[in-house]
């Protein structure tokens, strides 16, 4: 069966093929980071025009180096949420339109389910069960996954995400959105040990997560520090190095407390280099795996939802194309397809 998967949560419009007897098939993604830039971080009327110019070329785009036409396609799958309600609009309403012309199934797919079972894209995908930690811009969650569908919560941000903290960190620094890779990438040149940031819950208990403190210590740091280049690269590499000691040692106790030596890293802050090094580390020195999608599919993707989409629509009849977006919507809701 050969599901086109459909991605408009945000401020990137992915689309990709995906057969469930071959794998993927092919995939094009266009980001609007350039478009949002200038703004210093995403306009949703904005976003959600984007979507709209770009959705039918691009699936034009990926039915073409797929050597596939419409007709070829079985089933549709799209981001029904969360996400922002424009934005998810457009992806939704191209989808069941689609699908009611081609009188095909589509379904609606919950991104971070995407997300979570992004990994699974590669050669050798782990097996559940399997402990997943999703970390973005809006999300820094830990699960438990037993399967498709079957999702439980270990622990969860109490204010802002990894992501969004590496945003305004940027901000704070005067780099230019996304604030992820331009922290990062300024960290490299920081010295070690040379600024103290705290490492927020790291001895919390449990495996919930904090860093909007983390924030505004950097943001204390930023105003004591001499305005030179060297001393915002110290503080950028100790943001960094404070964000990944934490996750790193919550990943660890969540893999303790589960009985489970699988460990999944879902999510754009999931590209980080950093963060990959000190997991890998830890995972070898206490008997672990660690899987991760490739770069491309950390970040949003129409990848990910055709494969959600596909694990789902096995058993799924044609409907009547009615739909509603979710730009809330509890992962814990989901049930096993």
């Amino acid at each position: 069966m050969i599901v086109l998967g459909i991605e408009t949560s945000c401020d990137e419009t992915g689309i990709a093929l995906y057969d469930t007897e071959t794998g993927l098939l092919a995939h094009a993604l266009h980001s609007q980071i350039k478009m949002h830039a200038e703004y210093g971080g995403v306009v949703p009327e904005l976003a959600s025009r984007d979507h709209v110019r770009r959705v039918l070329p691009l699936t034009e785009t990926v039915l073409r180096e797929a050597g596939k036409t419409l007709q070829d396609i079985r089933a549709i799958a799209y981001t029904q949420g969360p996400g922002l309600a424009g934005a998810l609009l457009v992806g939704a309403g191209v989808a069941e339109s689609l699908a009611c012309a081609l009188n095909i199934p589509a379904i609606g797919v919950h991104h971070l389910e995407g997300h979570l079972l992004a990994p699974l894209l590669e050669e050798n995908p782990p097996p559940f069960p399997f402990v997943a930690l999703l970390v973005s811009g809006g999300h820094t969650q830990l699960m438990r996954v037993s399967g498709i569908g079957c999702y439980e919560l270990l622990g969860d941000t109490l204010d802002d995400a990894a992501g969004e903290a590496f945003d305004k960190t940027a901000q704070l620094l005067g780099l230019p959105y996304p604030g992820g890779p331009a922290v990062a990438k300024l960290a490299e040149r920081g010295t070690p040990g040379a600024q103290k940031l705290p490492r927020p819950m790291l001895n919390s208990g449990d495996l919930n997560f904090s860093f909007s403190g983390l924030k505004t210590a950097v943001l204390t740091a930023v105003n004591n520090a001499e305005p030179i280049e060297q001393s915002q690269a110290d503080i950028a590499r100790a943001f960094q190095e404070s964000v990944v000691e934490v996750l790193t040692a919550k990943c660890l106790t969540a893999l303790r407390q589960c009985g489970m030596n699988r460990l999944i890293v879902s999510g754009g802050v999931g590209a980080n280099q950093r963060l990959r090094e000190s997991l890998n580390a830890a995972a070898r020195e206490h008997g672990c795996a660690v899987h991760y999608p490739r770069l491309e599919f950390c970040t949003d993707n129409g990848a990910m939802i055709a494969f959600a989409g596909a694990m789902r629509l096995k058993n799924r009849k044609t409907g009547n194309y009615g739909f509603t977006v979710k730009p809330r919507w509890d992962l814990a809701e989901l049930v096993a397809p």
